[in-house]
């Protein structure tokens, strides 16, 4: 390479300067080990093009690196098969790859993509029991089973549907609580990091909304910094240029719930406002219009946004059966007797089998009943074998808990009353964080709520604890603590609610703790079924079947001693089943409150209401049990029992009024023989009108499900 200057006689040039091909490339590598910059720059400025453009991009670089401070500039990519094009080979964005790759961590997925989420489902919208229900609900009133939707995969979850779309700016991803979102997020960052999806996107940005809840108020600059750090003014221009995603995982863990309807807009991305209001303005377009966002969220949180600013909704599928079996066999890989007897039980409970369509229900499950299954031999009493409700098989779950820890501490076979101390402690710190996180909506918690609610942060190191709560450091190197299962902080909740009722003068769901004296555990027990009741989003449903639970003599017997004292409250048993069944007469029509109150007397395993229905259903005897609580009864017995729900022809022995106020229930039940004409008010039914069955009912458009709703007349506690 040489370089003249003019001389300025009559066009004559000097040769002042050469510089072979082997000499560029020593001074590259010099400035590269004097960390003037990095072995990826050197090799942009060393394979630029011919050794002339090779210099200039040597010199541009210098002058860049003076002006900027020594901030590594963004030099287009020539590679011309490039999957992301302009700045895909910027040594940072490489940099920042391997650093996601290290912080999302390792896992099974690694070794291939599971079918579960190698692709997802595309729905319309979310349904009415996805919005107001709870989700244990949801999984039991559809038998576990997906809507009818188009499946799309992950390579293509962010890339129009056809030639004349364009692609989704907001994407929504929902799931019930344990379904594997957050897996999903993390394996779908670790692909688009190696490379294998998304790779129209220069960059991918992970946050989730326990990194979040730490600020107080944040900007769109300093959100963005906080995942792609050290990006100067360059970053924005980044997140206003390029194609970026951010991945906002866990919406319902989110402090503050979304108000689309009293958010003031804001358009400063250097602005600091609440958390709630940046991710509003976000969602809206007002800050990074050109950036996509994919949220991630439990079904009834996700109701926050408004569906006209949604531009694809997907869900995760659930287990198949032959899922829940491989689950089942990685748990248990050489004890072939014992992963028999696991998955006997499963197959035999219905209403365990479709629970455990819920990866991590399906997980809770199996250590449970492998517990169980190796105790199974030593158990005292014959009757606590099968579990039959699900405060039994919690129970079980506790119990295995306590085993651990007591061999955790050198015990090779303990009692459960030798480690009892042990589990009444960790009700009484863990019991009032979840149960007043429960009614506050707080799912997540740190080191100051751990403060707060007076828990020992050294138990929480146990093998006690970390069976029931998750320990997750935050981008922002701070902790973040929550229950390994929503179900799991409901029924640590109950087990609080349970022991602290008979010594509480005050109302527990009061805050401040004062309220009109409640004395007695029928008063607290009346103050939590009233609270359920009036909770339309049925957050307390399964936190009351809890409570009920725990009344239960095979509870009793299971827990005695360890969580409960010995026959503590049973003299209530009674008097619990008839105020529950007292809930059962208020309203004409059955809704999913009275439903969960035939679950709680389930739970308390007073089960004569519903043996009279089944027996009545099997005799032909429908029509003379019409009062409310039979209805309620028939409404829970076409929910939990595939028999009842496929031979029940109920247009022949009921009336329009009955089948009018099933209706809110009857919409949720698949493979269920009705006449639908004979459901509707007159003015819809001039002429009788054949059967329906149920793939028809849900073709039923949202105006048309409403119209039937309303006939039914209103529900409420």
């Amino acid at each position: 390479i040489h370089l003249f200057q003019d001389t300025g006689q009559g066009g004559s040039r000097q040769q002042v300067w050469a510089l072979s091909s082997q000499r560029l490339a020593a001074i590259l590598d010099s400035m590269r080990k004097q960390e003037v910059w990095t072995g990826g720059e050197a090799g942009q400025a060393h394979s630029t093009g011919s050794p002339a453009e090779q210099v200039k991009a040597l010199v541009d670089l210098l002058a860049w690196k003076g002006s900027q401070g020594g901030q590594t500039p963004q030099v287009p990519d020539r590679t011309p098969d490039s999957p992301l094009g302009p700045c895909s080979n910027d040594s940072r964005i490489r940099r920042y790859r391997e650093a996601l790759l290290s912080r999302m961590g390792g896992g099974p997925e690694l070794n291939g993509p599971p079918p579960r989420l190698a692709s997802l489902l595309l729905v319309e919208g979310l349904t009415d029991l996805q919005l107001r229900e709870h989700d244990f609900t949801q999984v039991e009133a559809t038998r576990g089973q997906q809507r009818p939707a188009r499946p799309i995969g992950l390579d293509r979850l962010f890339l129009p549907l056809s030639r004349v779309s364009i692609p989704p700016r907001i994407s929504i991803t929902v799931g019930v609580a344990g379904m594997g979102k957050t897996t999903l997020v993390r394996h779908f960052v670790r692909l688009w990091a190696q490379g294998q999806v998304g790779r129209d996107f220069l960059l991918v940005l992970p946050l989730t909304f326990r990194d979040l809840n730490i600020h107080e108020k944040l900007s769109a600059d300093r959100l963005l910094r906080s995942v792609f750090p050290n990006t100067g003014e360059a970053g924005l221009d980044v997140a206003t240029q390029a194609r970026v995603l951010l991945v906002l995982d866990g919406l319902d863990e989110c402090k503050t719930p979304l108000d689309f309807s009293n958010t003031v807009a804001c358009t400063d991305p250097k602005k600091e406002i609440q958390v709630d209001h940046l991710i509003t303005n976000i969602v809206r377009g007002n800050l990074f219009p050109k950036v996509s966002v994919w949220i991630t969220s439990r079904p009834s949180v996700a109701g926050q946004i408004p569906g006209g600013l949604v531009d694809r909704m997907t869900e995760i599928r659930g287990f198949t059966e032959e899922e829940i079996k491989v689950c089942l066999e990685r748990m248990f890989p050489e004890e072939q007797t014992l992963l028999g007897q696991v998955l006997s039980q499963v197959q035999a409970d219905r209403a365990l089998y479709l629970m455990c369509t819920v990866p991590a229900f399906c997980n809770l499950t199996g250590a449970a009943l492998g517990h169980l299954c190796r105790s199974r031999p030593a158990l005292q009493d014959a009757e606590l074998w099968p579990p039959r409700t699900l405060c039994e098989l919690y129970s079980w779950y506790f119990r295995m808990a306590l085993s651990r820890e007591g061999q955790e501490k050198g015990k090779v076979s303990p009692r459960i009353e030798q480690v009892a101390h042990g589990g009444r402690k960790m009700v009484g710190t863990l019991g009032r964080l979840a149960f007043h996180g429960l009614v506050k909506r707080k799912y997540v918690f740190y080191e100051q709520d751990m403060k707060a609610f007076g828990v020992d942060l050294t138990l929480l190191q146990g093998a006690l604890c970390s069976c029931f709560l998750q320990r997750e450091e935050t981008l922002a190197s701070s902790v973040a603590y929550c229950f390994t299962h929503l179900s799991l902080q409901e029924f640590v909740a109950a087990a609080y609610y349970y022991s602290a009722s008979r010594r509480a003068i005050f109302d527990l769901f009061t805050e401040s703790g004062m309220s009109w004296p409640r004395l007695g555990f029928l008063t607290h027990f009346r103050s939590a079924a009233l609270r359920a009741m009036q909770a339309e989003d049925g957050r307390l449903d399964v936190f009351l079947r809890f409570l009920s639970g725990l009344l239960s003599p095979r509870v009793n017997a299971l827990l005695a001693g360890s969580l409960l004292a010995q026959g503590e409250h049973q003299s209530y048993r009674a008097q619990v089943a008839e105020l529950l069944q007292g809930c059962l007469h208020r309203d004409t029509a059955v809704c999913a409150r009275a439903v969960n109150v035939l679950h709680c007397l389930n739970e308390l395993q007073h089960t004569e209401l519903v043996r009279s229905m089944a027996e009545a259903m099997e005799s032909g005897a429908l029509a003379r049990l019409t009062g409310p609580a039979h209805r309620a009864a028939l409404a829970y017995l076409l929910q939990v029992s595939d028999t009842c729900a496929r031979e029940a022809n109920l247009s022949l022995c009921l009336s329009q009024g009955v089948l009018q106020s099933l209706l809110p229930q009857l919409l949720y039940c698949r493979s269920l023989r009705w006449a639908w004409a004979s459901a509707l008010p007159l003015s819809h039914n001039p002429s009788p009108a054949p059967s329906f069955n149920t793939t028809e009912i849900h073709s039923l458009t949202g105006g048309q499900k409403s119209e039937i709703k309303a006939s039914a007349g209103p529900c409420s506690f």
